[in-house]
Protein backbone atom coordinates (compact mmCIF):
# COMPACT_ATOMS: atom_id res chain seq x y z
CA UNK A 1 0.00 0.00 0.00
CA UNK A 2 1.21 3.64 -0.47
CA UNK A 3 2.24 5.82 2.26
CA UNK A 4 0.64 9.15 4.16
CA UNK A 5 1.88 12.33 4.09
CA UNK A 6 3.95 12.89 6.90
CA UNK A 7 1.71 15.76 8.28
CA UNK A 8 -1.10 12.94 9.19
CA UNK A 9 1.80 11.90 12.18
CA UNK A 10 0.84 15.23 13.90
CA UNK A 11 -2.23 14.77 15.03
CA UNK A 12 -4.39 12.08 16.18
CA UNK A 13 -8.26 11.51 16.88
CA UNK A 14 -9.65 13.10 19.74
CA UNK A 15 -9.99 11.73 23.17
CA UNK A 16 -13.62 12.65 23.67
CA UNK A 17 -13.96 10.87 20.12
CA UNK A 18 -12.19 7.91 21.21
CA UNK A 19 -14.18 7.40 24.30
CA UNK A 20 -17.42 7.96 22.33
CA UNK A 21 -16.43 5.21 20.00
CA UNK A 22 -15.47 2.97 22.93
CA UNK A 23 -18.75 3.81 24.69
CA UNK A 24 -21.03 2.78 21.61
CA UNK A 25 -19.25 -0.18 21.16
CA UNK A 26 -20.28 -1.42 24.57
CA UNK A 27 -23.61 -0.35 24.29
CA UNK A 28 -23.91 -2.33 20.85
CA UNK A 29 -22.45 -5.20 22.76
CA UNK A 30 -25.40 -5.23 25.27
CA UNK A 31 -23.68 -3.06 28.04
CA UNK A 32 -25.85 -0.18 30.00
CA UNK A 33 -23.40 2.92 29.29
CA UNK A 34 -24.24 6.46 30.22
CA UNK A 35 -21.91 8.78 27.70
CA UNK A 36 -21.06 12.05 29.58
CA UNK A 37 -18.35 12.47 27.00
CA UNK A 38 -19.77 14.34 23.69
CA UNK A 39 -20.12 18.17 23.75
CA UNK A 40 -23.15 18.31 22.15
CA UNK A 41 -26.99 19.67 23.06
CA UNK A 42 -29.43 17.15 23.90
CA UNK A 43 -32.13 19.78 22.41
CA UNK A 44 -33.79 20.09 19.16
CA UNK A 45 -32.99 22.92 16.18
CA UNK A 46 -35.48 25.81 16.73
CA UNK A 47 -38.63 24.64 14.71
CA UNK A 48 -38.33 28.68 12.96
CA UNK A 49 -35.07 27.79 11.79
CA UNK A 50 -36.12 24.05 10.44
CA UNK A 51 -38.53 25.40 8.55
CA UNK A 52 -36.42 28.66 6.75
CA UNK A 53 -34.24 25.83 5.50
CA UNK A 54 -37.50 23.95 4.23
CA UNK A 55 -38.77 27.00 2.34
CA UNK A 56 -35.35 27.75 1.41
CA UNK A 57 -34.89 24.42 -0.45
CA UNK A 58 -38.58 25.05 -1.83
CA UNK A 59 -38.13 28.00 -3.15
CA UNK A 60 -35.09 26.57 -5.30
CA UNK A 61 -31.76 27.68 -2.68
CA UNK A 62 -29.70 24.63 -3.74
CA UNK A 63 -27.13 26.01 -5.85
CA UNK A 64 -23.28 27.13 -4.95
CA UNK A 65 -23.35 29.78 -2.81
CA UNK A 66 -20.88 32.69 -2.03
CA UNK A 67 -17.59 31.21 -0.98
CA UNK A 68 -17.79 33.62 2.45
CA UNK A 69 -21.64 33.11 3.05
CA UNK A 70 -24.75 34.44 1.95
CA UNK A 71 -25.69 38.13 1.78
CA UNK A 72 -28.61 37.20 4.02
CA UNK A 73 -26.90 35.26 6.22
CA UNK A 74 -24.10 37.55 7.12
CA UNK A 75 -26.49 40.67 7.61
CA UNK A 76 -27.88 38.45 10.43
CA UNK A 77 -24.30 37.63 11.63
CA UNK A 78 -23.83 41.17 11.25
CA UNK A 79 -27.13 42.48 13.46
CA UNK A 80 -26.45 39.27 15.80
CA UNK A 81 -22.36 41.10 16.05
CA UNK A 82 -24.00 44.13 17.52
CA UNK A 83 -26.33 43.24 19.29
CA UNK A 84 -25.05 40.71 21.28
CA UNK A 85 -20.94 42.21 21.63
CA UNK A 86 -21.79 46.11 20.30
CA UNK A 87 -19.25 45.15 17.36
CA UNK A 88 -19.31 46.55 14.12
CA UNK A 89 -18.22 44.45 11.10
CA UNK A 90 -18.98 45.33 7.04
CA UNK A 91 -20.20 42.78 5.36
CA UNK A 92 -16.32 41.97 4.06
CA UNK A 93 -15.85 41.76 7.72
CA UNK A 94 -17.48 38.39 8.09
CA UNK A 95 -17.25 35.39 6.91
CA UNK A 96 -18.88 31.53 7.27
CA UNK A 97 -17.86 28.50 7.30
CA UNK A 98 -19.06 24.97 7.92
CA UNK A 99 -18.64 25.07 11.56
CA UNK A 100 -16.37 27.05 13.55
CA UNK A 101 -13.90 24.80 13.80
CA UNK A 102 -13.10 25.46 10.10
CA UNK A 103 -13.00 29.29 10.56
CA UNK A 104 -10.40 28.50 13.67
CA UNK A 105 -8.38 26.04 10.57
CA UNK A 106 -8.79 28.98 8.07
CA UNK A 107 -6.87 31.73 10.69
CA UNK A 108 -4.19 29.57 11.54
CA UNK A 109 -3.74 28.21 7.57
CA UNK A 110 -3.33 31.75 6.19
CA UNK A 111 -1.29 32.85 9.28
CA UNK A 112 1.00 29.86 10.38
CA UNK A 113 4.49 29.10 8.64
CA UNK A 114 6.77 26.87 10.12
CA UNK A 115 8.07 27.11 13.22
CA UNK A 116 5.94 30.13 14.32
CA UNK A 117 4.69 30.09 17.85
CA UNK A 118 0.56 29.96 18.78
CA UNK A 119 0.02 30.85 22.92
CA UNK A 120 -2.84 28.54 23.79
CA UNK A 121 -3.96 28.40 27.54
CA UNK A 122 -4.86 24.76 28.80
CA UNK A 123 -6.69 23.56 29.65
CA UNK A 124 -8.06 23.62 26.11
CA UNK A 125 -9.85 21.96 23.18
CA UNK A 126 -7.28 19.35 21.46
CA UNK A 127 -8.21 20.78 18.47
CA UNK A 128 -6.09 24.04 18.91
CA UNK A 129 -2.87 22.36 19.31
CA UNK A 130 -3.73 19.96 16.37
CA UNK A 131 -4.67 22.59 14.13
CA UNK A 132 -1.42 24.40 14.70
CA UNK A 133 0.67 21.47 14.58
CA UNK A 134 -0.87 20.43 10.97
CA UNK A 135 0.58 24.13 10.17
CA UNK A 136 3.98 22.51 11.68
CA UNK A 137 3.69 25.37 14.08
CA UNK A 138 4.54 25.56 17.87
CA UNK A 139 2.14 25.24 20.67
CA UNK A 140 3.03 27.19 23.15
CA UNK A 141 0.75 25.67 26.36
CA UNK A 142 0.28 28.42 29.21
CA UNK A 143 -1.20 26.94 32.19
CA UNK A 144 -4.28 28.25 33.79
CA UNK A 145 -4.41 26.51 37.24
CA UNK A 146 -7.26 25.28 39.31
CA UNK A 147 -6.82 27.81 41.85
CA UNK A 148 -7.28 30.74 39.57
CA UNK A 149 -10.50 29.38 38.36
CA UNK A 150 -8.87 27.37 34.92
CA UNK A 151 -8.61 31.37 33.64
CA UNK A 152 -5.62 32.71 31.86
CA UNK A 153 -3.44 35.31 34.07
CA UNK A 154 -2.20 38.23 32.29
CA UNK A 155 1.30 37.81 32.78
CA UNK A 156 1.88 34.23 32.51
CA UNK A 157 1.15 35.05 28.72
CA UNK A 158 2.89 37.83 28.87
CA UNK A 159 5.99 35.71 29.59
CA UNK A 160 4.73 33.07 26.91
CA UNK A 161 5.05 35.46 23.87
CA UNK A 162 8.10 35.52 21.68
CA UNK A 163 8.94 37.45 18.46
CA UNK A 164 7.45 34.03 16.88
CA UNK A 165 4.65 34.35 18.33
CA UNK A 166 1.77 34.67 15.71
CA UNK A 167 -1.52 34.26 17.87
CA UNK A 168 -2.82 33.87 21.22
CA UNK A 169 -6.20 31.84 21.48
CA UNK A 170 -8.72 32.26 23.85
CA UNK A 171 -11.55 30.24 24.93
CA UNK A 172 -14.74 31.85 26.73
CA UNK A 173 -16.16 30.40 28.18
CA UNK A 174 -13.84 27.36 27.64
CA UNK A 175 -13.85 23.58 26.55
CA UNK A 176 -13.20 21.75 28.67
CA UNK A 177 -13.58 23.50 32.22
CA UNK A 178 -16.59 25.94 31.75
CA UNK A 179 -14.36 28.88 33.29
CA UNK A 180 -15.45 32.70 31.96
CA UNK A 181 -13.26 35.30 32.01
CA UNK A 182 -15.12 39.05 32.79
CA UNK A 183 -14.54 42.20 31.16
CA UNK A 184 -12.12 43.38 33.89
CA UNK A 185 -10.05 39.57 33.45
CA UNK A 186 -10.23 40.32 29.24
CA UNK A 187 -8.95 44.25 29.87
CA UNK A 188 -5.99 42.72 31.91
CA UNK A 189 -4.74 40.53 28.98
CA UNK A 190 -5.86 43.19 26.33
CA UNK A 191 -3.14 45.25 28.64
CA UNK A 192 -0.54 42.42 27.61
CA UNK A 193 -0.95 42.47 24.09
CA UNK A 194 -0.84 46.23 23.53
CA UNK A 195 2.88 45.47 24.35
CA UNK A 196 3.36 42.42 21.20
CA UNK A 197 1.24 44.06 18.00
CA UNK A 198 3.10 41.51 15.91
CA UNK A 199 0.68 38.65 17.58
CA UNK A 200 -3.05 38.47 16.56
CA UNK A 201 -5.62 37.52 18.67
CA UNK A 202 -8.67 34.79 18.22
CA UNK A 203 -11.27 34.82 20.46
CA UNK A 204 -13.39 31.75 20.26
CA UNK A 205 -16.74 32.21 21.85
CA UNK A 206 -18.91 29.43 20.74
CA UNK A 207 -20.17 29.04 24.57
CA UNK A 208 -20.62 32.94 24.78
CA UNK A 209 -25.10 32.66 25.44
CA UNK A 210 -24.35 29.56 28.07
CA UNK A 211 -23.56 31.65 31.35
CA UNK A 212 -25.26 31.25 34.43
CA UNK A 213 -25.87 32.90 37.81
CA UNK A 214 -26.29 36.19 35.63
CA UNK A 215 -22.56 36.34 34.57
CA UNK A 216 -21.57 38.92 31.58
CA UNK A 217 -19.38 36.85 29.08
CA UNK A 218 -17.84 39.29 27.55
CA UNK A 219 -15.41 39.41 24.11
CA UNK A 220 -11.86 40.94 23.52
CA UNK A 221 -12.73 43.36 20.75
CA UNK A 222 -15.74 44.59 22.64
CA UNK A 223 -13.33 45.01 25.48
CA UNK A 224 -10.38 45.88 23.29
CA UNK A 225 -11.74 48.07 20.68
CA UNK A 226 -8.56 49.65 19.72
CA UNK A 227 -7.00 46.38 19.23
CA UNK A 228 -9.92 45.03 16.97
CA UNK A 229 -7.96 44.73 13.72
CA UNK A 230 -5.89 42.04 14.83
CA UNK A 231 -8.96 40.14 16.49
CA UNK A 232 -11.11 37.31 14.93
CA UNK A 233 -14.43 36.88 16.58
CA UNK A 234 -15.55 33.39 16.09
CA UNK A 235 -18.72 32.12 17.06
CA UNK A 236 -21.93 29.94 15.77
CA UNK A 237 -24.89 28.22 15.82
CA UNK A 238 -23.80 24.96 17.11
CA UNK A 239 -24.04 25.50 21.08
CA UNK A 240 -26.31 27.95 21.31
CA UNK A 241 -29.19 27.18 19.60
CA UNK A 242 -28.92 23.11 19.51
CA UNK A 243 -27.47 23.32 16.17
CA UNK A 244 -24.20 21.13 15.89
CA UNK A 245 -25.29 18.91 13.13
CA UNK A 246 -25.99 22.01 10.57
CA UNK A 247 -22.39 23.00 10.43
CA UNK A 248 -22.84 26.54 10.25
CA UNK A 249 -19.54 29.16 11.89
CA UNK A 250 -18.33 32.24 11.08
CA UNK A 251 -15.90 35.22 11.97
CA UNK A 252 -15.68 38.47 12.09
CA UNK A 253 -12.09 40.18 11.62
CA UNK A 254 -10.47 42.86 9.37
CA UNK A 255 -10.82 42.26 5.80
CA UNK A 256 -7.39 41.22 4.87
CA UNK A 257 -7.59 38.23 7.21
CA UNK A 258 -11.26 37.68 6.14
CA UNK A 259 -10.36 37.91 2.06
CA UNK A 260 -7.33 35.50 3.10
CA UNK A 261 -9.62 32.91 5.05
CA UNK A 262 -11.96 32.85 2.52
CA UNK A 263 -9.41 32.22 -0.69
CA UNK A 264 -7.87 29.41 2.06
CA UNK A 265 -11.55 27.91 2.10
CA UNK A 266 -12.16 27.74 -1.68
CA UNK A 267 -9.27 25.44 -1.73
CA UNK A 268 -11.17 23.28 0.63
CA UNK A 269 -14.67 23.21 1.39
CA UNK A 270 -15.50 26.29 -0.67
CA UNK A 271 -19.14 27.66 0.21
CA UNK A 272 -21.61 26.12 3.25
CA UNK A 273 -24.75 24.06 2.40
CA UNK A 274 -27.09 27.08 1.42
CA UNK A 275 -30.53 25.26 3.49
CA UNK A 276 -27.88 25.47 6.43
CA UNK A 277 -27.60 29.05 5.76
CA UNK A 278 -31.11 29.61 5.73
CA UNK A 279 -31.67 27.83 8.90
CA UNK A 280 -28.49 30.06 11.10
CA UNK A 281 -30.15 32.87 9.81
CA UNK A 282 -33.72 32.49 11.21
CA UNK A 283 -32.04 30.62 14.28
CA UNK A 284 -29.67 34.24 14.36
CA UNK A 285 -32.78 36.39 14.19
CA UNK A 286 -35.03 34.56 16.23
CA UNK A 287 -36.89 34.11 19.52
CA UNK A 288 -34.48 33.16 22.45
CA UNK A 289 -36.99 31.57 24.29
CA UNK A 290 -35.20 27.97 23.58
CA UNK A 291 -31.99 29.48 24.42
CA UNK A 292 -32.78 30.17 27.69
CA UNK A 293 -34.94 27.03 28.41
CA UNK A 294 -30.85 25.63 27.52
CA UNK A 295 -29.16 27.85 30.09
CA UNK A 296 -31.55 27.01 32.48
CA UNK A 297 -31.19 23.28 32.02
CA UNK A 298 -27.36 23.12 31.98
CA UNK A 299 -27.09 25.91 35.31
CA UNK A 300 -29.67 22.86 36.80
CA UNK A 301 -26.96 19.96 35.97
CA UNK A 302 -24.11 21.73 36.70
CA UNK A 303 -25.42 22.23 40.38
CA UNK A 304 -26.45 18.40 40.26
CA UNK A 305 -22.77 17.30 38.76
CA UNK A 306 -20.89 20.25 41.08
CA UNK A 307 -22.72 19.10 44.28
CA UNK A 308 -22.18 15.06 43.55
CA UNK A 309 -18.62 15.13 42.43
CA UNK A 310 -18.19 16.94 45.57
CA UNK A 311 -19.93 14.25 47.55
CA UNK A 312 -17.60 11.74 45.81
CA UNK A 313 -14.53 10.07 47.77
CA UNK A 314 -11.31 11.56 46.36
CA UNK A 315 -12.84 14.27 43.82
CA UNK A 316 -12.95 17.76 43.86
CA UNK A 317 -15.01 19.80 41.32
CA UNK A 318 -15.15 23.84 40.34
CA UNK A 319 -18.28 25.22 40.06
CA UNK A 320 -17.95 26.68 36.13
CA UNK A 321 -19.57 29.88 35.50
CA UNK A 322 -20.14 28.30 31.83
CA UNK A 323 -20.55 26.22 28.90
CA UNK A 324 -21.70 23.18 29.32
CA UNK A 325 -18.71 20.74 31.06
CA UNK A 326 -17.42 20.37 34.81
CA UNK A 327 -13.80 20.01 35.23
CA UNK A 328 -13.56 17.86 38.19
CA UNK A 329 -9.91 16.67 40.09
CA UNK A 330 -9.55 13.25 40.72
CA UNK A 331 -5.98 13.23 42.32
CA UNK A 332 -7.30 11.69 45.84
CA UNK A 333 -8.28 8.84 43.59
CA UNK A 334 -4.56 7.84 42.51
CA UNK A 335 -2.64 5.59 43.64
CA UNK A 336 -5.34 3.09 44.76
CA UNK A 337 -7.20 -0.08 43.48
CA UNK A 338 -10.30 -0.64 42.23
CA UNK A 339 -12.73 -2.52 43.49
CA UNK A 340 -12.67 -4.20 40.24
CA UNK A 341 -8.74 -4.94 40.82
CA UNK A 342 -7.08 -1.95 38.74
CA UNK A 343 -4.66 0.32 39.81
CA UNK A 344 -5.53 4.07 39.04
CA UNK A 345 -2.26 6.00 37.96
CA UNK A 346 -3.27 8.74 36.19
CA UNK A 347 -6.55 9.93 35.32
CA UNK A 348 -5.99 7.97 31.76
CA UNK A 349 -6.39 4.97 34.04
CA UNK A 350 -9.50 6.64 35.90
CA UNK A 351 -11.60 7.33 32.84
CA UNK A 352 -11.36 4.21 31.10
CA UNK A 353 -11.68 1.89 34.63
CA UNK A 354 -14.98 4.39 34.88
CA UNK A 355 -15.81 3.09 31.34
CA UNK A 356 -15.01 -0.68 32.14
CA UNK A 357 -16.44 -1.22 35.51
CA UNK A 358 -19.02 1.64 35.84
CA UNK A 359 -19.79 1.72 32.18
CA UNK A 360 -19.55 5.72 32.46
CA UNK A 361 -17.91 7.36 29.41
CA UNK A 362 -15.90 10.54 30.19
CA UNK A 363 -12.98 12.24 29.28
CA UNK A 364 -9.42 12.05 30.57
CA UNK A 365 -7.99 15.22 31.43
CA UNK A 366 -4.42 14.61 30.04
CA UNK A 367 -6.24 15.17 26.51
CA UNK A 368 -6.54 18.53 27.15
CA UNK A 369 -3.53 19.41 28.76
CA UNK A 370 -3.94 19.33 32.25
CA UNK A 371 -3.82 15.82 34.46
CA UNK A 372 -5.48 14.98 36.72
CA UNK A 373 -8.86 15.54 36.10
CA UNK A 374 -11.74 14.31 33.89
CA UNK A 375 -14.16 16.07 31.79
CA UNK A 376 -17.58 15.69 32.04
CA UNK A 377 -20.55 16.88 29.63
CA UNK A 378 -23.43 18.17 31.13
CA UNK A 379 -25.39 18.53 27.70
CA UNK A 380 -27.18 14.69 28.34
CA UNK A 381 -30.51 14.21 29.57
CA UNK A 382 -30.97 14.92 33.67
CA UNK A 383 -31.88 10.97 34.25
CA UNK A 384 -29.29 9.68 32.10
CA UNK A 385 -26.59 12.73 34.14
CA UNK A 386 -27.98 11.70 37.75
CA UNK A 387 -27.57 8.00 36.88
CA UNK A 388 -24.05 8.59 35.44
CA UNK A 389 -23.06 10.96 38.78
CA UNK A 390 -24.18 8.11 40.81
CA UNK A 391 -21.99 5.21 39.40
CA UNK A 392 -19.19 7.85 39.55
CA UNK A 393 -20.21 7.73 43.53
CA UNK A 394 -20.00 3.79 43.91
CA UNK A 395 -16.98 3.72 41.71
CA UNK A 396 -15.53 5.90 44.03
CA UNK A 397 -16.41 4.22 47.42
CA UNK A 398 -15.32 0.93 46.06
CA UNK A 399 -11.74 2.82 45.54
CA UNK A 400 -8.80 0.81 48.27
Amino acid sequence: MPGFAQRLSRVELSASVQMTIKARELKAAGKPVITLTTGEPNFDSPRWAIEAAHQAALAGDTKYPPQDGTQALKQAIQRKFRRDSNLAYALDEITVSNGGKQCLYNALMVTVDPGDEVVIPVPSWIAYTQMVQLCEGVPVLVTCPQNNGFKPRAEDLDAAITPRTRWLILNNPNNPTGACCSAEEIAAIAAVMRRHPHVWILSDDMYEHLVFDGFKASTFAEVAPDLKDRTLTVSGVSKTYAMTGWRIGFAGGPKPLIKAMTVMQGQATAGVSTVGQAAAAAALDGPRDGVEVQVAAYRRRRDLAVEMLNASKGISCHKPEGAFYVFPNVAGCLGKTTAGGRRLDNDEDVCLALLEEQHVATVHGAAYHMSPFLRISTATADDELLEGLRRIQTFCEGLR
